[in-house]
């Protein structure tokens, strides 16, 4: 079996942190009891190109106890958690291309790995695997019958390939879930990003002013849990209703240009380039602490940063200092990259339960239904998505009511009034 981990001895501690895990992911473990049985997924080639996390290693053994073949590799270089990789590889036989920070050579010649074993489905975080197999492995696409895609920023990139005709087989927005962006992307990035932040710094949020660019539902959860903390919350934003919600949930509202002036922490939860440019840094006050919690690190104006500074240094683990001309220091958390995941452990098992609960029953739909489907980016099955809360309720002993007869002829009537 190929591999490439940074050391399969850490495999025994991996393992009980997936075991850890699995105690609170209650819907993947019953989907991953039914796939034993039925093993829909016999004689399927799978490639995932996920964080590899304790909570993704629950994701791939459910996808092999289906029966598939499972390769994994990492989908951001600083994302892997080491012990969790070498333990799927020492402890379920599964291909693992991830070490935690890979250079992006090594990046990509792990997602090319992945691709030698020449999948019949893809599994995506942040839409890199699939860009690679459309630009530099097009031999492969033949044998794709369909795919997933877990966040935000890969669902944006595959809606431009499909708008420009590039896109050759159809693929599954995971991330539009209800039981996904309502809950991985609001309380799973709310709290997730604010612990990566904590463990880099272990700075005080109370009576800070916390800027967070973006109000979409990665940004909302990540300004309920600032102000949870005691930050001033400030929402930057584009979308005039986003700005406008913002405001009525009772955060400040304003430009990055005058944001960048006040801010004592800055996170951006966008999924676009350059939120966070040259002239914001030159403005920001002394020690100001800059993050990011999208999925790239071009959020953030790196570059524009460097050539600012007359000097940087690691002063702690993921905090990079950089001194500008005139003395004033701006400190970059995790290389600008996810830093949930970069500094943290990303997001809590009980939320990552429906999202992963999302890309295995989204992927036994394509395997059944996935040949009468034309190419294009699709919706989960409404049907998948309610069953998935569903089984969250039950898990958590709670019961919800159901229509009555004359309830339901009511809502399909129109003759019915005062």
């Amino acid at each position: 079996m190929n591999y490439d981990v940074k050391d399969k001895g850490l495999a025994e501690q991996g393992k009980r942190r997936i075991e850890w895990a699995n105690q609170s992911m209650p819907v993947l473990n019953q989907i991953r009891q039914r796939f034993e049985k039925e093993k829909p997924l016999a004689g399927m080639r799978v490639a995932a190109c996920l964080h590899i996390t304790t909570e993704t290693a629950s994701l791939l053994q459910t996808l092999a106890a289906g029966g598939a073949q499972v390769f994994a590799c990492a989908s951001n270089p600083l994302s892997t958690q080491d012990d969790t990789a070498a333990s799927l590889v020492v402890n379920d036989s599964i291909p693992c291309f991830a070490i935690k920070g890979e250079d992006t050579k090594t990046y990509y010649s792990h997602i090319n790995a992945v691709l030698d074993a020449a999948p019949h489905f893809t599994l995506d975080d942040g839409a890199d695997l699939v860009s690679t197999l459309h630009s530099e492995r097009r031999e492969m696409l033949a044998g794709v019958k369909g795919g997933t895609e877990e966040t935000t920023t890969g669902v944006i990139r595959l809606r431009s390939m499909t708008a420009d005709g590039v896109l050759k087989y159809p693929i599954i927005a995971v991330n539009d879930a209800k039981t996904k962006h309502f809950f991985d992307n609001r309380y799973g990035t709310g709290q997730s990003t604010v612990d990566g932040i904590i463990r880099a710094t272990n700075r005080l949020l109370a009576g800070a002013s916390f800027v967070v660019c973006g109000y979409g539902w990665c940004g909302k959860g990540l300004a309920m849990r600032a102000r949870g903390m005691g930050a001033h919350v400030i929402v930057t934003e584009i979308d005039p209703t986003a700005a406008l919600e913002a405001v009525m949930d009772g955060f400040s509202v304003m430009s990055i240009a005058k944001a960048a002036q006040i801010g004592d922490f800055f996170c951006t939860v966008t999924g676009n380039i350059n939120v966070i440019r040259k002239e914001h840094f030159a403005a920001m006050k002394d020690g100001a602490i800059v993050s990011n919690s999208g999925h790239f690190n071009v959020e953030l104006d790196i570059p524009g940063l460097e050539s600012l500074a007359k000097k940087s240094r690691e002063i702690r683990p993921f905090v990079m200092e950089y001194t500008l001309a005139d003395g004033r220091r701006i400190n970059l958390l995790g290389e600008g990259r996810l830093i949930n995941l970069a500094a943290a452990e990303g997001h809590p098992s009980s939320v990552m339960d429906m999202s992963f609960a999302n890309q295995a029953l989204c992927l036994e739909y394509m395997v059944k239904k996935g040949s009468d489907l034309a190419v294009n980016v699709y919706p989960v099955p409404p049907q998948i998505d309610a069953d998935i809360a569903l089984m969250k309720l039950a898990a958590m002993g709670i019961l919800i009511d159901e229509l009555t007869d004359e309830q339901m002829k009511y809502l399909a009537s129109w003759d019915i009034g005062t």
